[in-house]
């Protein structure tokens, strides 16, 4: 699907319009988003259809000033009698609201002159995709799963698709908007039987549908590692290496990404709150953000306060170079905004980190395991119990044992704990980071944890 230009300007004018009505009520100044679009999915479950959605339209979410105060509003009613009441409640609510001394829109210098994406490459041109076509894949790999010997149901096939076209204006003179589609196809696989099921899964989401692959090779995987999982037993209770898989290694730097974010650091309820400069991970390691890769999920060309997006090291060589900021958390700490607001519709910004690429020194994969001896492969993670003061950490985990290099058996219900702090300053990284995600984080190997098992 196309964002033509008629649209988008459709989008500006009905942004326009709400700003002009919210300073006629009151406002000392307004941003406003409006986001237009359309999403579908299809469900399968064992065979059967279980689900079809589809949904469209038009929203819009104002966000209002008077003097140091804000309030923030939002309608899916777009007339203009609606409009002008929304703009009124804002304006009361804000009136309500406590003074906030960062509260403020940018100043126009500040503003990005990139106000749209098309060399970002964030829209596909091609036709949305058929309810029938997108139930004919999820079919397609469910059948792939179903056929890997010990497979015994499907608990689920997904394929979905959205399409959305987004545009920011604001009482500054910003006035900015790009379109987004995202494809994603996935199965979930079970094996064996009774209170000896397990499952596992596998999915693609891409923006460009032509990019996504096979139902049949999603299927296959699915099914694969459903089946690797039959027989799972818990693991040895101790203190051993982790190796966190490339699915979810990505959760541990998230804990990072959490604890140098502005509102965090701002409450001082982080575990890096007094790290900056800091060690934070073996030298040699960098944690770069880069928002305007072509294709890429996470791209954007403006953040969600009209600053321009740009390149970013937040750790450089193991040690941690900068926090994550909107204006409002700049302003609280006495820094410049690293242009990382998001938004919704209902909400004022907050910061927020989107691609992210964690590059240093790698090892093969295999190598890597086999360095590591005896210890887990963990491959999925449920629960959590991470004090975001501390940085202690405890999750439950599944996935392999693994006995002086090789994988062994499956493990479920087990308890892997640590600080993050040592856990992070101690990682090794493979060398099997996908570089289509939004989050290229390639598996971690972790010197040592607390397991508790059998």
């Amino acid at each position: 699907m196309t964002d033509s230009p008629s649209n988008t300007a459709a989008l500006r004018d009905l942004a326009e319009q709400i700003l002009d009505i919210a300073k006629s009520a009151g406002a000392d100044a307004a941003d406003a988003m409006v986001v237009q679009g359309v999403s579908q999915t299809v469900s399968l479950r064992n065979g059967a259809l279980e689900q079809a959605e589809r949904s469209e339209g038009t929203e819009m979410g104002l966000r209002v000033m008077v003097g140091q105060r804000q309030a923030c509003v939002s309608a899916a009613d777009l007339r203009p009698d609606t409009l002008r009441d929304m703009a009124a409640r804002a304006v009361t609510m804000a009136g309500l609201a406590p003074e906030d001394p960062t509260v403020g829109l940018a100043d126009p210098a500040q503003l990005s002159s990139l106000r749209d994406a098309p060399a970002l490459e964030l829209s596909d041109d091609g036709a949305a995709p058929l309810p029938a076509e997108m139930e004919d894949e999820a079919r397609r790999a469910e059948a792939a799963a179903r056929a890997v010997a010990k497979v015994t149901q499907i608990q689920s096939s997904n394929a979905g698709y959205s399409h959305r076209t987004i545009f920011l204006a604001g009482s500054n003179g910003f006035a900015g908007g790009y379109a987004r589609s995202d494809y994603g196809l996935s199965c979930v696989a079970i094996s064996g039987e009774g209170t000896g099921m397990e499952r596992d899964y596998y999915g693609d989401g891409r923006i460009f549908r032509s990019d996504l692959i096979s139902p049949e090779e999603i299927g296959r995987e699915a099914g694969m590692r459903a089946a690797a999982r039959a027989g799972a037993r818990k693991p040895k209770t101790g203190k051993y290496p982790v190796f966190f898989d490339e699915r979810v290694s990505s959760t541990l730097i998230g804990h990072i990404l959490a604890a140098i974010n502005g509102s965090a650091i701002a409450r001082g309820s982080s575990w890096l709150r007094d790290a900056l400069g800091e060690a934070v991970l073996p030298v040699g390691f960098d944690l770069l953000e880069d928002p305007l890769r072509k294709r890429v999920g996470g791209s954007r060309p403006f953040d969600a306060e009209g600053l321009a997006a740009q390149k970013r090291a937040f750790i450089q060589d193991g040690k941690l170079a900068s926090w994550v900021l909107d204006l409002a958390t700049a302003r609280k700490l006495g820094l410049e905004s690293t242009a990382n607001a998001a938004r919704g519709l209902t909400s004022p910004p907050s910061p927020s980190v989107g691609n992210l690429a964690l590059v240093g020194p790698k090892v093969e994969r295999e190598t890597l395991l086999r360095e590591m001896g005896t210890g887990l492969l963990v491959t999925s993670l449920i629960g959590s119990s991470i004090n975001p003061t501390t940085g202690d950490y405890s999750r439950g985990a599944s996935g392999f044992w693994v006995e002086n290099g090789e994988i062994t058996y499956a493990f479920n219900e087990c308890t892997i704990a640590g600080n993050l702090r040592d856990m992070l300053g101690t990682i090794r990284a493979a060398n099997d980071a996908r570089p289509h995600l939004s989050r290229v984080i390639p598996s971690l190997l972790v010197e040592e944890m607390t397991l508790a098992g059998a």
